[in-house]
């Protein structure tokens, strides 16, 4: 094994190690290990950042562009809320939404796809009286399988395409994985929508997250600052710091019976004021006590003080601004004015000292806050709204133009008119002119943490082939395996991959396994399309677990789920894939 070999195995290794324990995001994981693997000098400094100008990382990013479009325009949005229907069985419902999904996730991004269904999904769940546990994570697997049929539906097929016309000559085309992909998704969702929901464990059937945060809400309450106390004259945000040691929140001010606008907090307290409380009775009393207040006697239990209060149920996203920081860090209350009341996390409820609680991607956040302070801040934090969403910010009538704008993009990709990445951002250029994308939103639907991730591991998995360390793998597997048929040497590669997928990013996993599955099908002398296309499956088939993909782990909070809860109705699906993909790819890429 030579240096580079060894350094680069090393690093790998580590960025696995870190990816597994999870406490550190997966894009400063990558940019580090790039990072190291260029001071070592296995990574020659003119390769440094030739990731992020690969056509994989460039179509990653305009699809995303294109989604925000399409969701813009009312064009996926106002197709989902037809779907809708209280009366229909769950299994007629998870068909209809798993098939939604899936061809929404077959020219989007199948993250994009999740956020705009899943809003619906728990709407219809409460219209049913249901728990939204029993069909949220059949549609994440539906959106996680129509991602597979198109070369833009996910990034593994973006990533072998584009390796493929490296290593080839000609990258995949537009519709080259729809023979699998539909096949797949087929097989799967009809899978999940008359079986696998059953396995969804029943103890969490009856439970729904949302309502059991809401009753985490605690107690608001006032205060009056009496004739003798030493707050008076004191400004308002000066009781900030008290109040945070007591886990209560300041939430303004009423004064001769009105309250005062926003936080009031460069108000002067006068005697006579009440301040407006949010906390546990505990610490609110202990509060009041410290500060010698009065209770003014008409604390309401669960309630909110004024019309103009509301609350939201939000789901932290990868890649929101809180991820991995607590809403003390953002100085959510005092800076924004919204109030975080509660979390929920894989059925697990924080109360006490929530401000001060590292996020994750998957929690369940309820804020407090004025209505329209709450959606602002909602998308300025970056996560999800539960709630059902209103049509009005959609541009219905630029619907159309959207639709056929994409349309003849995708068209003249398929034809080879147009170069894919031209096309896409052909289509990005027009939604802006058209004011169909605000030119603020290119950036923010940009989802930058996967653009950091791919142009980081792109040059790590390039040096490693070039090195020769995919071909010292490959050897490992040729000898487990010596003797065996190329089929099964097929099934093996798929179920690696697929192990892989489970615990690691999805885009990662495609970049080890596409060179390593190229080189075994040169030494078995064999066509490399069946191995490539086994490595694009299985890449995207991360159903094990809520921390193989996105889209696992943002069903994970509002659905309630446990990480054991994933294997159960995922462990058939990954062998019915198995079983499925084979023969089709086979078929139509034969050996």
């Amino acid at each position: 094994m030579t240096f580079d070999q060894l350094g680069l195995f090393l690093i790998m290794g580590g960025v696995f190690a870190l990816l597994l324990w999870g406490r550190i995001r997966y894009d400063v994981v990558a940019f580090g290990a790039l990072i190291v693997a260029l001071i070592i000098g296995v990574i020659p400094s003119s390769q440094a950042f030739s990731g992020f100008g690969h056509p994989a990382t460039v179509i990653i990013a305009l699809v995303l562009i294109a989604s925000r479009g399409l969701s813009n325009s009312g064009a996926i949005e106002l197709l989902a809320k037809h779907v809708v229907d209280s009366t229909r069985s769950l299994a007629l419902h998870i068909s209809i939404m798993g098939v939604a999904g899936a061809i929404m996730s077959s020219f989007m991004n199948n993250v994009a796809a999740l956020a705009l269904l899943m809003p619906v999904d728990i709407q219809a769940a409460t219209r049913s009286k249901r728990s939204p546990a029993l069909s949220l994570m059949p549609l994440s697997f539906a959106t996680i399988l129509g991602g597979m049929v198109t070369l833009i539906g996910t990034p593994p097929n973006i990533v072998v395409a584009t390796f493929r016309g490296e290593a080839l000559g000609e990258p995949y085309g537009m519709f080259a994985f729809a023979p699998v992909g539909i096949a797949v998704a087929a097989v799967g969702i009809a899978y999940v929508a008359l079986i696998g929901w059953r396995f969804i464990p029943s103890a969490r059937g009856d439970t729904d997250s949302r309502v059991e945060l809401r009753s985490l809400e605690g107690y608001i309450a006032e205060a009056r600052v009496p004739e003798d106390c030493e707050l008076i004259d004191c400004v308002l945000h000066e009781l900030h710091p008290v109040a945070e040691d007591h886990d209560v929140g300041l939430l303004g001010i009423v004064r001769n019976g009105s309250r005062l606008a926003g936080t009031a907090r460069g108000r002067h307290l006068l005697a006579g004021d009440l301040l407006v409380l949010e906390g546990a009775p505990k610490a609110i009393e202990q509060f009041v006590g410290n500060q010698a207040l009065e209770f003014a006697g008409n604390e309401v239990e669960g309630g909110v003080l004024g019309s103009s209060l509301a609350m939201s149920e939000v789901v932290v996203m990868h890649g929101s601004r809180i991820e991995g920081r607590a809403a003390s860090d953002l100085n959510l209350l005092y800076g924004q004015e919204v109030l975080l009341l509660g979390v929920s996390r894989q059925g697990q409820q924080f109360r006490q000292q929530v401000r001060k609680l590292p996020l994750r991607a998957g929690d369940i956040l309820l804020l407090l806050g004025d209505e329209k302070r709450l959606t602002a801040v909602t998308s300025w934090l970056g996560c999800l709204p539960l709630a059902e969403r209103g049509l009005q910010v959609i541009q219905r009538d630029k619907a159309l133009q959207a639709i056929g704008i994409f349309a003849a993009a995708i068209v003249a990709a398929s034809l080879g008119w147009l170069y894919l990445p031209v096309a896409l951002a052909a289509v990005a250029v027009l939604y802006v002119l058209l004011g169909i994308v605000p030119i603020a939103q290119i950036y923010s639907a940009v989802e930058w943490s996967v653009v950091v991730l791919l142009g980081s591991l792109i040059p790590i998995g390039a040096a490693l082939d070039s090195s020769g360390g995919t071909a010292l793998i490959a050897d490992n597997i040729m000898s487990l395996t010596q003797g065996w048929s190329p089929v099964a040497v097929l099934v093996v590669l798929m179920i690696v991959t697929m192990t892989l997928s489970d615990v690691l990013n999805n885009v990662a996993t495609a970049l080890i396994a596409a060179p390593i599955g190229l080189d075994i099908a040169t030494r078995l002398g064999v066509s490399p399309d069946p191995f490539l296309m086994t490595v694009a499956v299985a890449a995207s088939c991360a159903f094990l677990t809520p921390i193989g993909h996105k889209n696992n782990t943002i069903v994970m909070g509002p659905g309630g789920y446990r990480f054991g809860d994933y294997w159960r109705m995922g462990l058939p699906l990954e062998i019915l894939v198995v079983i499925v993909s084979v023969p089709v790819i086979l078929l139509v890429w034969p050996l």
